[in-house]
């Protein structure tokens, strides 16, 4: 199968990471399902792919909500055959305050999006890919740098993308009998809004505060490309992607 006949969808895919992915994919050929919660965004997406919009298919979603996830993947097979590819990269942060300051509705808040979001688009593309004919498809999970490394004040965000490679390794291990392969991308520092403070100074392990150098998002949407044209057969299960001199190895 060629990638011009491949289908993914990408969640979060108004800005950022998922922006970025979304667009490298309509380049290679893919036809997409641009999944957010602000439809403008996705729209801006899609035209931002140019003379490939054609094949990019805007659906307004909150992936932490069961039964507009439902909805969304109703939507996108009912456009679309098959589904060859779940990029599930929509996510969240809480506020970096001291743990004990944390309310919980900003604890459930991150639970239900990096977590309970990415659980529920992987049992619906789950579904899919194992009834569909030819079967199977990959899933890939936007992880993090803080899946291995927590930053200060993160526990929300740190504990669910710990949480998120434990699924990764769940979804793989019971996707074998059904060719559906899943891995993790790991990222660090990627330049996008989320990470402009980083540009600014962020808080390090020792109280102080640091520049951190960041890398252009096009690395990161080059190797989920590189991820997604892998055979059936083969898969990358985790990678970690990230500004080469931001403090990681030996982090705090």
């Amino acid at each position: 199968m060629t990638d011009a006949s491949k289908v993914a969808l990408v969640t979060g895919a108004g800005s950022g990471i998922g922006r970025a992915v979304s667009l490298s994919l309509l380049a290679a050929g893919y036809q997409v399902v641009l999944a957010g919660r602000r439809l403008p965004t996705l729209l801006e997406t899609a035209a931002l792919s140019g003379e490939q919009q054609g094949r990019a298919f805007a659906v307004a979603a909150d992936v932490s909500d069961p039964a507009s996830v439902a909805s969304l993947f109703a939507e996108a097979q009912k456009r679309f055959q098959r589904l060859d590819l779940l990029f599930n990269n929509a996510g969240t942060s809480a506020p970096a305050v001291p743990m004990d300051e944390l309310t919980f509705e900003q604890w459930k808040s991150v639970v239900d999006i990096n977590l309970t979001g990415v659980f529920l688009c992987t049992q619906a593309a789950f579904k899919w890919m194992k009834t569909q004919r030819p079967q199977g498809g990959r899933i890939i999970n936007n992880g993090s740098i803080s899946a291995h490394a927590p930053r200060p004040f993160s526990a929300p965000y740190s504990a669910t993308k710990h949480a998120v490679t434990g699924l990764t390794k769940a979804t793989s291990l019971d996707g074998r009998a059904h060719r559906i392969a899943c891995g993790q991308i790991d990222i660090g520092n990627a330049a996008t809004d989320m990470t402009t403070r980083m540009a600014q100074g962020i808080l390090q392990a020792n109280g102080s505060l640091m520049v951190e150098p960041r890398m252009d998002v096009q690395h990161v949407a080059q190797a989920v490309l590189h991820m997604a044209s892998l055979p059936l057969e083969a898969n990358v299960q985790f990678m970690t992607v990230m500004a080469t001199a931001m403090p990681f190895v030996g982090r705090g």
